[in-house]
């Protein structure tokens, strides 16, 4: 993992580094296997409360690497160890797997991108919760310029950010469209001058929260975008009566009524 992936954590953020400079952070298998192995990393550690998920060097992540592109014009899988038509991970093949883990990750994920953000590397920011954009940066639905679909979750994380149409013009086109597109869309969050920055002011925010309900709020937002009204008040309300009367709760009020900072437990 080491070698595409630079993962650090202090005071319960993880940052997750793509660390391919040289080629604009391009989705070689190695970057494959390290992003899934970061994934199962950050999923397993209790102690982790929010993440931050950014690019090394001067983009965010250029999609699927030129090499591997090439070879799929002479029979080879976009992931030579993987069959794409198996379902590897749940609902998801292996691709998918790669922008899904983040969205099934039981905790907040911000994407802090600059410089590109095309094909993969564009899906790639959109298993994000969150999204900031640098100014300048550029972004694009790639795969039909080179006679491909997106196939890693993108058809339905877009469908969820931005109108029909417009993911449909993108797709189709393959059309390149600037950070403040990408905002008017619905597919960044915010512009700003340094997303690193942002990201980690953000994730500061969350990490002062209880974990136990930060947690909860994002297995509730998740299925909301999947079920119907009544499923969905009825996992509400039986996420709120987990929460009552738990260590974390009545640390979180007594916490605010004596103005001090909460000490959470990570049972």
């Amino acid at each position: 993992m080491d070698d595409r992936i630079r993962l650090t954590v202090a005071n319960g953020i993880a940052d997750v580094q793509l660390n391919r400079p040289d080629k604009l952070n391009a989705l070689d298998p190695a970057m494959f296997v390290a992003i899934s192995e970061a994934g199962a990393r950050l999923r397993d550690d209790r102690s982790i409360r929010v993440v931050i998920l950014s690019g090394e060097g001067d983009a965010f992540c250029a999609g699927l690497d030129m090499e591997r592109l090439v070879a799929t014009t002479e029979g080879q899988s976009i992931l030579p160890f993987a069959d794409l038509g198996r379902r590897t991970h749940g609902i998801a093949n292996w691709a998918q797997h790669l922008v899904w883990l983040w969205r099934e990750l039981p905790v907040p994920v911000i994407a802090a991108v600059h410089g590109i953000a095309f094909g993969g590397g564009f899906q790639l920011m959109l298993g994000a919760d969150l999204r900031y954009l640098a100014p300048g940066t550029r972004c694009a639905i790639i795969e039909a310029k080179w006679g491909l679909v997106p196939d890693m979750a993108g058809t339905q994380l877009m469908r969820h950010l931005a109108r029909e149409d417009i993911v449909r013009e993108l797709t189709y086109t393959a059309r390149i469209f600037p950070a403040e597109e990408a905002l008017a869309y619905g597919f960044a969050t915010r512009i700003v001058d340094n997303p690193h920055d942002a990201a980690r002011q953000t994730a500061r925010a969350i990490a002062d929260r209880s974990p136990d309900a930060i947690r909860a709020a994002k297995r509730l937002l998740n299925l909301a975008a999947e079920c119907d009204a009544a499923t969905g008040l009825a996992a509400e309300t039986d996420a709120q009566k987990a929460l009552l009367g738990t260590p974390n709760h009545i640390e979180a009020v007594r916490a605010n009524l004596e103005r001090r900072a909460p000490q959470w437990s990570f049972a």
